[in-house]
This record gives C-alpha cells, sequence and structure tokens, in this order.
C-alpha cells in the first residue's frame, strides 16, 4: 500500500510540480516556525529560481492581471509547500491545511481578489486532497516587498 508521502509526491508529479529549494528570508524574521502540531509558514512571494518573474510584478488592475494573478498565487504556494518540506522533512506529515492568507497588491478598486487566491487554495486541493481545504483571508495591500504581485503564507497541523 502507497503511503501518503507517495501519494502526495504523486500528486505533485501529476501536476508537474517539482517542489524548488526552499528561499531564505530577506529581512530579520526565520522561514517558518513550529509550535506543537502546528507549522506556521512565513509570507513566500512567487520566485523563481530565487527570482521574481516581470510578469508577477506590479500592481493587479493595472501590471498584472487576473490569470497572471493566479499563476502568481499558485507559485507563491509552491514556495510555501517547499518551506513546509524542510521545516517537517516530508509533505507526507501534513494532517491538514489549516489557514492560508493572501496578500494581494492591487490597484484601488480592484475586486477580484479572492479569485486570484484562488491559485493558491486550488493548489493546496490538489495536492492534499479534503485535507487541503482551509480558512483562508485575503486582502488587497498597497505594496509587497520586491514589488511582487501577491503573497501567500500558512498554517499547516502536522503529525
Amino acid at each position: 500500500m502507497p503511503s501518503q508521502a507517495r501519494t502526495i509526491q504523486a500528486r505533485l508529479l501529476e501536476l508537474g510540480i517539482d517542489l524548488p529549494a526552499a528561499v531564505a528570508p530577506i529581512a530579520n524574521y526565520v522561514p517558518f516556525v513550529r509550535t506543537g502540531s502546528l507549522l506556521i509558514v512565513s509570507g513566500q512571494l512567487p520566485l523563481d529560481n530565487g527570482k521574481l518573474p516581470d510578469r508577477f510584478k506590479g500592481k493587479l488592475g493595472k501590471d498584472v492581471f487576473n490569470e497572471a494573478g493566479q499563476q502568481a498565487a499558485r507559485l507563491s504556494a509552491i514556495n510555501v509547500l517547499a518551506q513546509a518540506q524542510v521545516a517537517l522533512g516530508d509533505l507526507e506529515r501534513v494532517r491538514r491545511v489549516v489557514r492560508l492568507g493572501g496578500f494581494i497588491n492591487a490597484t484601488p478598486g480592484f475586486t477580484a481578489l479572492a479569485a486570484v487566491m484562488n491559485g493558491a487554495s486550488d493548489l493546496m486541493v490538489q495536492v492534499f486532497g479534503d485535507h487541503g481545504r482551509h480558512a483562508r483571508t485575503t486582502v488587497g495591500v498597497a505594496e509587497l516587498p520586491l514589488d511582487a504581485s501577491v503573497e501567500v503564507e500558512a498554517m499547516f497541523e502536522f503529525e
């Protein structure tokens, strides 16, 4: 019988995802904190090989549009999973995704924040199935580090 890790790894492979190396923080904080059975992952940007692609720079509703915003949220969530892999040693240890927080660098009046953040939420459900369903907050913000369009943070329960 295959383990959950193989199932998670198989899901990642089916989705064409090879988790990148976890990126080191760019300021005075840690990339994750483990406390009790909770893992809190600091906000992750849509970095690809440690760099922010131009298509993910700027504001939703001006420089970046919905589909690219969803892709940025998905890539940010992949980077969250990379941090979780480092923190736990194996994504098999994740019991459930408890919460995602999304920060969308948006113009005033941009109302598709939730649709953009679905890029991250959908990925968690694709990877963890029903255990990937989570509580969520999505907030429009004036600016993000490196002029990123999206930032995603997460909380996981693990064993």
